[in-house]
C-alpha cells in the first residue's frame, strides 16, 4: 500500500516540477525570485506530511520518501529543493520536539504548506563539533526565556514565516526554541550578493530580547544534547537528496549534450554512465540509512559519510555536465552553468564538505582497535 501511495506522490510532485517549476527555474536563480507557490503546493501534494505518521496526520509514507521528492525537485532547480529541505527540516525538528500544543499546531500547518519555514540550526552543528561560539543567548524570564543574538545565515525567511534556533545560557547550557519572523525584536536582513541561490530567502537574523515561551520551547536545557543527536541523522539525510537531485539534473544535462556531441564527449572523464552509477550507490544507502535514521538507530559517522560523497559527487558532475555542453554551458542561461553554484552550495552549506571530513576523522580516531 505504501509503495503505491509513496509512487503517487512521486508523480503528482514530477507533475508539479515539470509545469509549474522548471519554467521558473532561470528566475529563481537569476532574479531571486522565491518559489512560494511551489512550496506551498508541495505541501499540497503531501511531501511534507510524508514524515509525519498517521497519528500526526501525516502519510507515513518516511524520510526516504521524501527524500525521492526533494530530488525530483532538484533535478530541476537546485534552490527549490534546498528551501524544501528547509521546510521539511522543521517539519522533523517539531516531530521529534517536547509534546506542546501549539507545538504540534505548528507541525501540522508546515507539514500542510500553510506556515513556511526554516531551520538555523547551522550555529548550534557548528558549535557542537567545536567550530565557533553559539551566537545566540537565553536569559530565563518569568514569562520563559529572553533571546539575543545574529544568525548571518538562515534560509526560508519571510513575514508570516518562522524558523528553530538555539541559544546558549548563561551556565552553558542551550536550548531549542521556535520563533515568528513577525514576533517583536525580531528583525530580517538581506546579506552581501551570494553567487548562487539567490531565491532562497537566505538572510541575517538579529534577535534583540525576543520572548519566547515555554510552548515555543522545542528542547529544554536538560533534553537539548539528546534531541539533536535524535534529529541529527535524519536532518543530515534529507538534506543529501537536495545533492542527488542536482547530480540527477547534471546527468539529464550530459545526456542532452551527447545527443548533439556525443563522439567528442566520449574523451572527457566522468561520463554518463560512470555517473549514473555513483549515484544508484549513493541511492542504495541513503535507502538503507532512512529508516534507520527515522528509529533513532543511526550513528553519525555513516550518515555523514554520505552527505559528503554526495558533495563530492555534485561537484565531479556539474563540472562534468558543463564540459560535455561545451561552449553552451558557460552561458549564464545554461541550466549547466547554475548547477555548478548549486553544487558548490551543497559543499560549502552546514554541515560543510570540510566540516563533515573533520568531523568523520575524529569519529574513526576515536573508535576502539
Amino acid at each position: 500500500m505504501h509503495q503505491a501511495e509513496a509512487l503517487a506522490l512521486l508523480r503528482r510532485i514530477d507533475q508539479r516540477v515539470r509545469q509549474q517549476l522548471a519554467p521558473q527555474a532561470t528566475a529563481i536563480d537569476q532574479q531571486a525570485l522565491y518559489p512560494q507557490a511551489m512550496l506551498r503546493g508541495l505541501g499540497d501534494d503531501g511531501a511534507y506530511a510524508a514524515l509525519l505518521p498517521a497519528e500526526h496526520g501525516g502519510s507515513g509514507l518516511g524520510l526516504a520518501t521524501l527524500m525521492a521528492a526533494i530530488a525530483e525537485v532538484g533535478a530541476a532547480c537546485g534552490s527549490t529543493a534546498f528551501l524544501a529541505w528547509c521546510q521539511s527540516a522543521c517539519v522533523y525538528l517539531l516531530l521529534h520536539a517536547a509534546p506542546r500544543a501549539e507545538l504540534q499546531t505548528i507541525l501540522a500547518e508546515l507539514a500542510a504548506g500553510r506556515r513556511l519555514g526554516g531551520p538555523g540550526l547551522s550555529n548550534a552543528i557548528k558549535h557542537l563539533a567545536g567550530l565557533e561560539p553559539m551566537r545566540l543567548r537565553a536569559e530565563a524570564c518569568p514569562q520563559g526565556y529572553r533571546i539575543s543574538g545574529e544568525l548571518p545565515w538562515v534560509s526560508n525567511l519571510g513575514p508570516g514565516h518562522l524558523f528553530a534556533a538555539a541559544a546558549a545560557c548563561a551556565d552553558g547550557d542551550k536550548l531549542a526554541f521556535l520563533v515568528d519572523c513577525d514576533t517583536p525584536g525580531v528583525q530580517l536582513n538581506a546579506g552581501p550578493p551570494i553567487a548562487g541561490m539567490g531565491g532562497t530567502r537566505t538572510l541575517c537574523v538579529k534577535l534583540d530580547q525576543v520572548l519566547i515561551t515555554p510552548e515555543r520551547v522545542l528542547a529544554e536545557p536538560a533534553a537539548f544534547a539528546g534531541f539533536i543527536r535524535r534529529v541529527r541523522p535524519g536532518f543530515v539525510l534529507a538534506q543529501a537528496a537536495v545533492g542527488l537531485g542536482i547530480v540527477q539534473g547534471c546527468l539529464d544535462d550530459i545526456l542532452a549534450a551527447n545527443r548533439r556531441d556525443g563522439e567528442q564527449n566520449r574523451w572527457l572523464d566522468h561520463s554518463y554512465d560512470e555517473l549514473a552509477a555513483e549515484l544508484a550507490v549513493l541511492w542504495r544507502e541513503a535507502k538503507t540509512l532512512a529508516p534507520l535514521a527515522e528509529a533513532g538507530q543511526l550513528a553519525a559517522p555513516r550518515v555523514l559519510r554520505l552527505r559528503a560523497e554526495v558533495s563530492e559527487l555534485c561537484l565531479r558532475a556539474a563540472m562534468s555536465a558543463q564540459l560535455h555542453a561545451g561552449a553552451a554551458g558557460y552561458l549564464l542561461s545554461h541550466p549547466a552553468q547554475r548547477r555548478l553554484r548549486e553544487a558548490s552550495f551543497i559543499a560549502i552549506v552546514t554541515p560543510t564538505l570540510k566540516q563533515l571530513r573533520r568531523e568523520i576523522h575524529l569519529a574513526e580516531q576515536t573508535q576502539p582497535a
